[in-house]
């Protein structure tokens, strides 16, 4: 055994794996993957729906302003149906399993997302993102948790960054959706969202519950004191409250930072392009563009996060991004004022604000053990949103507050600036973060 452990330190994170651990990593990543397609369907074409749906509303000259705010509230609801569906999908993934909780967490934002496409009052449409944002909201925490328990612990968080890393790829597929779409109705973008219910079928004949799970299923049946999913404990075991207040304050920055600020830069640059008069579909598609390449950048932030933190420290590598996060939201916002100039600050706002993603999906799972792995982690991602779900809000009303004395652009600029000051919450948050890299997973 002890040299078995001995070869397993000379191997590479990804060699002498057993195929079943890839289809593991696959199928979870899918399941992410169509998940933040389904979000940022949304994030490219928000300010033509919600410009369509709030027209009848406002005045022409307060269109742009009433966009942005209407805009910030159906992004806060979002937030919020996703700390919900976190929270009770988060309980179920421990306690009716992985498998099962990624199947009914998947089919609930495939079916909502086609929904929003149908929606003929913004009313609606936020009552179907916050329906959408249920299921959203769930995935994660059963695919990390899955990922976690199957690979080995030397493979583990760069197999858990990887899984991060390649929800960018999602974020692309959205860009590209919007992009081939930008000549018709941004109803048909959300109808291309249901496509991800056909994974189900995959998820039902090639996984099963890890053994560790199961394990822990037969100890719950015999201990009081050990049960599944009992949220409770988070709070009355001294370790778990504190590992709990530390990442819910991380994630709240990251989410904060990335849904406040962060994805409102189609937004951004739809108000830069304004003066060329371009047609419609020419801007959807120049933001689609650069969405694309924001995630370019997301895609590397999050793996250079996974490998920066396995040579470093956990909670180092979280201390730098948040600065890297914050610097590169001001120098987006405050820069950025032809396209070309947006085209260079996407990705490396992408590469930014992402990064510390990858560090909930590789970090989260190490704070808990087996029988609250899920709620635990479902609780902190999903229960930062909703201090985070503030945040486009409050863009949305400062953006409103200062279009009357500087214009729709500087005011939305100026809005940008002062809530990319989330971060600093994340800076509270690794005064009482714990250590964890280089221990096993907690049983």
């Amino acid at each position: 055994m002890a040299e078995m452990a001995a070869e397993d330190t000379r191997l590479r994170w990804y060699q002498g794996l057993p195929r079943y651990c890839w289809i593991v990593l696959i199928v979870a990543a899918l399941g992410w993957l169509f998940d933040t397609m389904d979000q940022n369907i949304f994030t490219i074409v928000r300010q033509p729906a919600v410009k369509e749906l709030v027209a009848p509303l406002v005045s022409a000259d307060r269109l742009q302003a009433a966009a942005t705010y209407y805009g910030g509230i159906i992004t806060s609801v979002f937030l919020l149906g996703w700390a919900l569906g976190g929270a009770i999908f988060g309980i179920l993934g421990d306690r009716i399993g992985r498998t099962r909780t990624m199947i009914l967490t998947i089919l609930i934002y495939a079916i909502f997302t086609g929904l929003s496409g149908a929606a003929q009052t913004w009313q609606q449409l936020a009552a179907f993102r916050f329906l959408t944002a249920l299921g959203v909201g769930g995935e994660w925490a059963a695919g990390a948790s899955l990922v976690a328990e199957v690979f080995p612990q030397r493979s583990r968080p760069m197999a858990l960054g990887s899984l991060q890393a390649l929800s960018a790829v999602g974020n692309m597929s959205a860009a590209v959706i919007t992009y081939l779409l930008a000549g018709v109705s941004w109803r048909w973008a959300f109808a291309v969202g249901i496509a991800p219910a056909l994974i189900v079928v995959w998820i039902r004949r090639s996984l099963k519950e890890p053994e560790r799970w199961q394990h822990a299923r037969e100890v719950a049946e015999h201990d009081v004191g050990k049960e599944l999913g009992a949220i409770g404990d988070l709070f009355t075991d001294r370790v778990l409250r504190r590992n709990t207040i530390a990442a819910v304050l991380l994630a709240a920055a990251g989410v904060g930072g990335l849904w406040g600020v962060g994805f409102w830069t189609p937004d951004l640059l739809t108000m830069v392009l304004k003066p060329f008069n371009l047609a419609p579909d020419q801007v959807g598609r120049y933001r689609s563009m650069m969405f694309f390449v924001q995630q370019v950048g997301a895609f590397f932030g999050m793996y250079a996060y996974a490998v920066f933190s396995e040579r470093t420290s956990r909670r180092g590598a979280l201390l730098v991004f948040f600065f890297l996060a914050w610097a590169a939201v001001e120098g987006m916002f405050w820069t950025t004022h032809t396209f070309a100039r947006a085209m260079i600050w996407a990705p490396i706002l992408g590469f930014c604000t992402l990064g510390p993603f990858s560090a909930y999906t590789v970090y989260f799972p190490e704070l808990y053990p087996t029988r609250l792995r899920a709620t635990g982690c479902g609780f902190c991602y999903n229960c930062a949103r909703v201090l985070a779900a503030g945040a486009p809000w409050v863009l949305g009303g400062l953006a409103q507050h200062f279009t009357a004395a500087h214009g729709a652009e500087m005011g939305f600029r100026m809005a940008a600036s002062i809530v990319a000051c989330i971060y600093v919450v994340g800076l509270i948050g690794l005064t009482i973060a714990p250590e964890t890299k280089g221990k096993p997973l907690p049983e």
